[in-house]
């Protein structure tokens, strides 16, 4: 298995939740990565793009890999991914002092054989845009 050593990084970023939940410290981000280690040992990190200024440093960065460990809670399927994900770092002198991060989850799990089903909060505004949807088409088909 890889070794990954991350220094001189305290991330508790004021992220919003739809990038993230919680904060993770140096050891909860080596914790993070190390799942992907486990349930893909062969996994490939491809920086795709890259920017940057004195503050922050933003990459686009392409995963792949193969399924052959467990993957929270998931056994191998062994099957193949490939899936991207962003990265934002804030740097004071020159370490991570603040970590985002967001990858295409759904992308992910459709790959490894799961399906992502709206959550209780998501499924009433589906809804309603469908119905809102049909009544407007209703509304423009109707005869004056």
């Amino acid at each position: 298995m890889a070794e990954l050593t991350l220094v001189g990084a305290s991330c508790s970023p004021p992220a919003p939740d739809s990038i993230q939940t919680a904060a993770l410290d140096s050891d909860a981000w080596i914790e993070f990565l190390g799942v992907f280690l486990e349930g893909f040992p062969d996994l490939h990190l491809e920086v795709q793009d890259s920017s940057a200024d004195e503050q922050m440093v933003a990459q686009r960065i392409l995963f792949t890999g193969t399924h052959t460990g467990p993957f929270r809670g998931l056994p191998p399927t062994g099957r193949r991914v490939r899936f991207s994900g962003l990265e934002i770092n804030r740097m004071v002198d020159g370490k991570v002092a603040e970590h985002w991060f967001q990858l295409d989850s759904v992308t992910l799990f459709e790959q490894l054989g799961l399906r992502v089903v709206p959550g209780p909060r998501l499924l009433p505004r589906l809804m309603a845009s469908v119905v809102t949807g049909l009544l407007a088409k209703r509304r423009r088909t109707e005869p004056s």
